[in-house]
């Protein structure tokens, strides 16, 4: 029988459930749409919608578009991690995809309301990494709404008037960013998600010391 130690077997890096939330407006698409383009190892978890298709989406890129009854089939199923209704639409998180790229060791960004990242911290809750953010005024926020294409009054201040119920949930995320300056935002936002990454509470990081400290004490098997 063999002498040699056994080393301590080191187990894949799961992905991070990376949860960004905002009110309309503030900002969120921006972000994160440059931090999937810019970061490596970080893909969008693709929800589901019943929402009309914007000129510049594509299927399954941005959105899988559904009828209310393909949504509501999906639900009955129970192949959704979440789903709300915000504004007239549904929205939700198809789990089959999401839960593969974290088997993988892909970070998995979601771009959801609060309703969204509440739900995902109660059915997932060792996995996800919460960010909410605001915009730094009221003022500001109306002024993004009208900037915005095909923007009309009515629309502009339905999306005000759900601002404040939005903010106050600002205490359920992990993370809070104000975003008065793009640029600032957006390292701030890459700069939690590297944190997680490295946190030494995660299995992978402890898997990694315990692997340095075997070869530490057993130097021999490295001569």
């Amino acid at each position: 029988m063999s002498n040699k130690p056994i080393q301590p077997q080191r187990p894949e890096r799961r992905g991070v459930m990376f949860v960004v939330s905002s009110p309309s407006g503030a900002g969120k698409t921006t972000l994160t749409r440059r931090m999937l383009s810019e970061m490596a190892g970080v893909e969008l978890s693709v929800s589901a919608t019943t929402r009309k298709r914007r000129p510049d989406e594509t299927e399954g890129k941005h959105y899988y578009f559904k009828t209310r009854e393909e949504f509501e089939e999906l639900i009955k199923n129970d192949e959704l991690l979440e789903w709300a209704e915000v504004f007239g639409n549904y929205y939700g998180t198809p789990r089959g995809e999401v839960e593969r790229l974290q088997r993988k060791g892909t970070d998995v960004l979601f771009d959801v309301d609060w309703q969204g990242a509440r739900v995902l911290k109660q059915v997932m809750p060792g996995d996800v990494v919460s960010v909410f953010i605001l915009p730094p005024s009221i003022a500001e926020l109306k002024s993004r709404l009208e900037g915005r294409p095909g923007a009309t009054p009515a629309n502009v201040k339905e999306r005000l008037s759900g601002a404040g119920p939005d903010i106050k949930r600002w205490g359920e995320y992990d993370f809070v960013l104000i975003n008065d300056d793009v640029e600032t935002a957006y390292d701030e936002l890459c700069a939690i998600l590297i944190t997680e990454r490295l946190d030494r509470r995660k299995p992978s990081q402890g898997a990694r010391v315990d692997k340095l400290l075997f070869d530490a004490e057993h130097l021999e098997l490295l001569f």
